[in-house]
């Protein structure tokens, strides 16, 4: 069963997502709740939800805010963002950092548990093998500079450990030692991981090619990205985007 988190500033709108959907049925149960990104975090350490449905606009942190911090330290639960704000930007940073699903306020009666279980599946049915897993515990300033970096770089087909390290001014082999045994990945494994990943939530869309995305996620190669995402989800990208649709 999923825990879920709810965070969203209005009341109303709040109180009506924790008691409107019948989150049984969907075999979750709502363990917490936030107005804000800051109350947000303190409840994922209280609680640690395996799924946060959250405004995007809120005050003191907004949802994009708080889903980068929590990526930062490491934490991968799934997200998805709700939002009146229909631009490209708010959904292009959202998918960047990870979120699952990107739905307008005021959705459609239905949408939100559609999403929901769409979540639900894909955890249960392995896909999640091929989210980003970091073992829990303290992240040095490196390690968590170096999964920044990563995140707002891996669409580039030349990131290296040599990039990243140049980039945070230490060695190769010491920034590979300690990411290596703060995370248990290599650094190469956490950088396929990661594009893996979102390209995951880029072939939700079918419109998109499979070759784009393999571009979009920083492989060259088409076919290399495919054997890749094979190996990791357990079917290939045209397969995915199929069950997707």
């Amino acid at each position: 069963m999923l825990k879920v988190l709810v965070v969203e500033d209005e009341e109303m709108i709040r109180r009506g997502i924790v008691f409107a959907v019948d989150w049984s049925a969907l075999g979750c149960v709502v363990v917490g709740e936030a107005a804000n990104g800051a109350e947000a975090l303190e409840a994922v350490e209280r609680y640690e939800p395996t799924l946060i449905i959250t405004d995007l606009k809120m005050p003191q942190m907004d949802g994009l805010e708080m889903l980068r911090r929590l990526r930062e330290a490491g934490n991968n639960v799934a997200v998805i963002i709700l939002t009146a704000y229909d631009t490209f930007e708010y959904a292009q940073t959202a998918l960047r950092l990870g979120a699952v699903d990107f739905l307008l306020k005021p959705f459609r009666d239905g949408e939100l548990e559609r999403a929901v279980t769409a979540v639900r599946r894909r955890l249960e049915s392995g896909e999640s093998e091929a989210l980003v897993k970091v073992k829990t515990g303290a992240k040095s300033k490196y390690v968590l500079s170096a999964m920044s970096y990563i995140s707002e770089n891996y669409s580039n087909p030349d990131v290296s450990v040599g990039m990243i390290a140049e980039h945070l001014g230490i060695s190769e082999g010491h920034l590979s030692h300690i990411f290596r045994s703060e995370t248990d990945y290599t650094l190469l494994g956490y950088i396929t991981r990661y594009r893996i990943h979102m390209a995951t939530e880029l072939l939700k869309d079918c419109r998109v090619k499979v070759y784009e995305v393999a571009a979009l996620v920083g492989y060259k190669d088409s076919a290399y990205f495919s054997a890749t995402f094979k190996k990791l989800v357990g079917m290939s990208p045209s397969e995915y985007q199929d069950t997707c649709a």
